[in-house]
């Protein structure tokens, strides 16, 4: 894609990020289950709409990392178990979306870490992710989190954690590790998780997306 192409995708695309009201799955190449916990988002949207007052669709939208319509969203929501890849064009798309507006939540759901943080460097080469403090308005944007990432699911007895990438001091890239947070917005039914646990993961959610559509 040449650079004036770009520069008018900007143009007329921008404003879509400031002005889309919906949440789209990144269905990413690898293998790994990028389709997983289809009752999440669902669960989800209806909490944010009747918390939060937005007015999300709750019908779940695809993209791929390589197409445009990945512009016509304020957030991608990112998860699964196992392998992630990106190509360089892929990569740089990514990254053109995240600069110019977009946010990426990326929740592991068990098994990706390993494969997704050498994507992370496709899409950051000069940046690490670093891990948000407890304080980082994200814990406390609508509902409170004073000691930041709650614990949804155990998998290996280690403390949850967020780590993030900022640029000119926006958060643009949101990873949430040993939380499971989309197993939290699963239907009940699902993991049989307390509903107590539903909730913080469910508001944590909630959290996000205030956050993402609002910066």
């Amino acid at each position: 894609m040449t650079i004036l192409r770009k520069s008018l995708l900007f143009i007329f695309l921008f404003p879509a990020i400031l002005f889309s009201q919906d949440i789209a799955v990144l269905q990413y190449g690898g293998g790994g289950d990028w389709y997983s916990n289809p009752t999440a988002l669902p669960n989800l949207v209806a909490f944010c709409n009747s918390q939060i007052d937005t007015t999300l669709d709750d019908k779940t939208k695809t993209v791929t990392p390589g197409s445009i319509d990945i512009f016509d969203y304020p957030l991608l929501h990112m998860t699964g178990h196992g392998n992630v890849f990106f190509s360089q064009e892929e990569a740089e798309n990514l990254r053109d979306y995240l600069m110019s507006g977009g946010f990426l939540h990326i929740d592991d759901n068990y098994g990706m870490d390993q494969y997704l943080r050498k994507e992370i460097v496709k899409l950051f080469p000069n940046q690490d992710l670093k891990e948000l403090p407890g304080n980082h308005p994200i814990f406390s944007y609508h509902f409170k989190f004073p000691d930041g990432l709650p614990k949804i699911h155990e998998h290996e007895n280690s403390r949850p954690q967020a780590f993030g990438i900022e640029i000119d001091g926006r958060l643009v890239l949101l990873y949430t590790f040993e939380s499971d947070l989309g197993d939290g917005w699963e239907n009940p039914e699902v993991h049989n998780d307390p509903e107590a646990v539903r909730l913080k993961a469910l508001r944590m959610g909630a959290n996000i997306v205030k956050y993402a559509f609002e910066n």
